[in-house]
């Protein structure tokens, strides 16, 4: 059918959701906006979907979401009934219909005779992953759009493993969504009926214990806890989101008892009232922190997303600014104290490896070589992290120290298979402690690896593109930069460029030579001074991403030559 005859499909569905039925014909007179809602199905991928919440196929609402569940229910119906009957977790985070949503999935399932064990509130991303492998379901759903404005909800599947389902099955389950094409046709089980038979189960405090007590052995040093934990002063930001209570009990269960929750923020509020993005990479979402942090003269601020998966942090200096940290900084300052710790405590293995995402940055990379531990690269997404760890412990090839995105993502113990901002409060927390011993604090600590390893500055630059030409704008660039590749940026040589779409790297010279990782939309610009560049559209938004990495002996030059492949990048893409 055309967009018209589906809004008219929809409009006149008897049975409609009123809220969505009132939407519609809010904008029956406005074909630009009928268009953008119905033009195509939202797109379901293998990171699940993302998108604004509304009426419309290409909108986040309660057929949508059914129909994802749809295919994930057709998908384990094809499966041995004892693994069917493992049955699915189901979390959702604080923003608009969230709870609903869970509650419609559960639904679907149920009306497959497919279990399903829905947490009693909002919960983090990572507390979902965590639960799949400790009730051992076959699967998991987040309902979630992680750090997007208010407009915006997702929805997430895990495998068996607690990662983000892998590419078979994904591929798999793509396909039944594709399938179930009335989405008005998706059967619902009645949720008293199913609570009855025991198909639909609540969840809650016995899960969250089960992940607390994990969560307690990512300490390394408990004297130095016990020592500085009093006196670390710390200001906390859940941003409105599921990180609050979970995060406060994590940093109490440590020892960090001289912390202070923004109030503000502390509540679960879908309109995110007091910041314009729920993003930890913004330095917006600090703004309460900082004021806050000023008034308690507070050592450092940690601010988590709604669903808690990532983490940024502030860090005060002497003249009583906070000077904010990104996230591949961050990322060092946790491996680096992580290698020692356990080096100097014996218990860094000799098989130890860390993973990071090939646009994420090599001052990692440079630690973990100081310690003789391997850094091992996959491509974006925290699932590829996720199989990396399942690996190691299949064949007992490495042990897991830690894994982090650029993207103010990290994981240091694998009991849960995602990126997890609670493991992290508590890790950055015995960082800081560490530094605060001796008189630093943790940009200090940064400052000192750069003068040991070296000056790396690195950049994410993302360009969106709304509307339904949005993505054609994208696909547009990616082939410009295929064909027409740039040999130099701001002057300096492209020495190989690696494109992971054909699998392929060509030097300068000529020479190529094949990618072991699996195919993905991305480019990346190895350049003559040791810099690199990279270009992907974003998986998960109306986005194109460019990356940039610098190295220098000195801080300046390396924030400059930053500065200038910045330009030059801009300027390749405008013209």
């Amino acid at each position: 059918m055309s967009w018209e005859e589906t809004y008219n499909s929809w409009v006149n569905y008897p049975e409609l959701d009123a809220e969505l039925k009132k939407e519609l014909e809010a904008i029956k007179n406005n074909p630009e906006k009928k268009e953008e809602a119905f033009y195509a199905p939202m797109e379901f991928g293998t990171a699940g979907m993302r998108g604004v919440i509304g009426a419309g196929i290409n909108r986040m609402n309660i057929y949508t979401v059914r129909q994802a569940t749809e295919g994930l229910a057709r998908f384990m119906d094809t499966l041995d009934s004892t693994i069917k009957q493992r049955g699915v977790a189901i979390s959702f985070d604080s923003r608009h219909h969230s709870e609903d949503f869970a509650h419609q999935a559960a639904r679907v399932l149920g009306a497959h005779g497919i279990p399903s064990f829905v947490f009693e509130s909002l919960r983090p991303t990572p507390e979902l992953s965590f639960t799949v492998r400790h009730l051992k379901t076959y699967a998991g759903i987040m309902i979630t759009a992680s750090h997007n404005p208010k407009q915006y909800n997702g929805y997430k599947i895990y495998g068996e493993d607690g990662g983000q389902m892998p590419p078979k099955e994904s591929d798999l389950i793509t396909k039944y969504v594709r399938q179930a094409t009335d989405l008005f046709a998706i059967k619902v089980a009645d949720e008293q009926q199913l609570k009855a038979k025991n198909m639909l189960k609540i969840i809650g405090d016995d899960v969250d214990r089960a992940y607390l007590a994990e969560v307690d052995q990512i300490t390394i040093n408990r004297p130095l806890v016990k020592e500085e934990g009093k006196t670390l002063k710390l200001i906390f930001t859940p941003l409105h989101g599921t990180g609050a209570m979970l995060g406060e009990k994590a940093l109490k269960q440590a020892g960090f008892t001289n912390f202070t929750m923004v109030k503000e923020q502390a509540t679960a509020d879908p309109e995110f009232s007091t910041v314009v993005k729920p993003n930890p990479e913004f330095p917006e979402a600090f703004d309460l922190a900082i004021k806050h942090g000023k008034q308690e003269d507070a050592d450092l601020l940690i601010a988590v997303d709604p669903d808690a998966d990532r983490l940024g942090v502030a860090v005060r200096q002497p003249s009583g600014e906070y000077q904010l940290l990104t996230g591949n900084q961050i990322a060092a300052l946790m491996l680096n104290y992580i290698l020692k710790a356990r080096k100097e405590a014996g218990s860094l293995p000799a098989n130890a490896a860390a993973v990071k995402s090939i646009v994420s940055s090599e001052f990692a990379t440079t630690i973990a070589q100081h310690y003789n531990v391997k850094m091992i690269n996959v491509l974006t997404g925290f699932k590829f992290i996720a199989e990396q760890i399942k690996h190691f412990e299949e064949s007992g090839s490495q042990t897991f120290m830690f894994g982090f995105e650029e993207s103010y993502g990290y994981l240091i113990r694998p009991f849960v298979r995602d990126k997890d901002a609670i493991q992290s409060l508590v890790m950055l927390a015995e960082v800081a402690a560490d530094y605060k011993r001796r008189n630093m604090n943790l940009y200090d600590g940064l400052q000192e690896l750069f003068e040991k390893y070296g000056y790396y500055a690195e950049k994410t630059i993302p360009l969106t593109f709304d509307g339904i030409d949005g993505p054609e704008k994208i696909s547009h660039l990616m082939t410009k930069f295929r064909e027409a590749a740039p040999t130099e940026f701001a002057g300096v040589k492209v020495t190989a460029t690696a494109d992971f779409q054909a699998s392929k790297k060509k030097t300068a010279a000529g020479e190529v030579s094949t990618i072991d990782l699996p195919k993905s939309n991305v480019l990346k610009y190895y350049l003559a001074d040791g810099s690199w560049i990279a270009v992907r559209p974003s998986g998960t938004e109306p986005k194109i991403k460019f990356y940039i990495g610098t190295q220098a002996a000195k801080q300046a030059d390396a924030s400059a030559k930053r500065t200038a492949f910045e330009k030059a990048l801009q300027q390749f893409a405008a013209e």
